[in-house]
């Protein structure tokens, strides 16, 4: 498990992060379409808090996108690097996160987010702010559409209707199992948005979340367990 400092220069105001997100969000890339869905490499990230001892963990978990088989992972252990404030949570997740993808020994390929990209108030959700820190293509898969509004999309895998900010659509509400809630799919960086769905549909062929968030998900409880223990 890799060790993480805060970096030098973090931000630590509220004022200091919006203004990070304010220049960054200007080299997010909306009209590339992405890797084809189903082919290459596909990565999970997501990352566990203990608030009371000051430690975050993250995972990145690297999947076959054909047979969804682990090709590697990797995990990353540093101190909360800013408070939680609703809006700027890619500041507590950033650097361990961008840790773990670096202790990678392959390339990452698509990467996946537990969280948003486009669907965010001001634009620049985790997977927008790491991909452009990353140069990497990035999407957001949420599990609730946050402040957005949404219609119910049909009851069928693979339904979907706009998530949306007043009028402007910000994400899709996406059905991945008959039946079963949606999730809140988003833009982050060099993906478009259909190319966004598919791979989501891609990635849940038994569970409403992707395999890669599944497999993160459990990696970095684990390496939180073993951090605090």
């Amino acid at each position: 498990m890799t060790t993480v400092s805060i970096p030098a220069g973090w931000p630590a105001t509220e004022e200091q992060a919006r203004a990070v997100q304010d220049e960054l969000r200007e080299r997010v890339v909306l009209d590339e379409p992405g890797p084809p869905p189903g082919t290459g490499r596909v990565t999970g990230v997501d990352v566990a808090y203990d608030d009371e001892r000051d430690v975050v963990v993250a995972a990145a978990v690297v999947l076959d996108a054909v047979t969804h088989e682990v090709v590697a992972e990797a995990t990353a252990v540093g101190r909360v690097s800013f408070p939680y404030v609703p809006g700027l949570l890619a500041f507590r997740e950033i650097p361990t996160v961008m840790a773990a993808l670096d202790a990678l020994p392959c390339p990452p390929g698509l990467v996946v987010c537990d969280g948003y990209g486009l669907a965010h108030p001001r634009r620049f959700g985790l997977a927008s702010h790491l991909g452009v820190l990353t140069g990497l293509p990035t999407i957001g898969v949420a599990k609730n559409p946050f402040t957005f509004s949404y219609e119910e999309p049909g009851v069928r895998r693979g339904s979907a209707s706009p998530l949306l900010a007043g009028t402007d659509e910000v994400g899709r509400a996406l059905r991945t199992q008959d039946g079963i809630k949606p999730v809140f799919v988003s833009v982050g960086h060099r993906v478009d948005l259909g190319n966004a769905c598919a791979h989501t549909l891609a990635l849940t062929p038994k569970y409403r979340l992707p395999e890669t968030t599944r497999r993160a998900d459990s990696l970095c409880r684990r390496a939180l367990r073993q951090a605090t223990s």
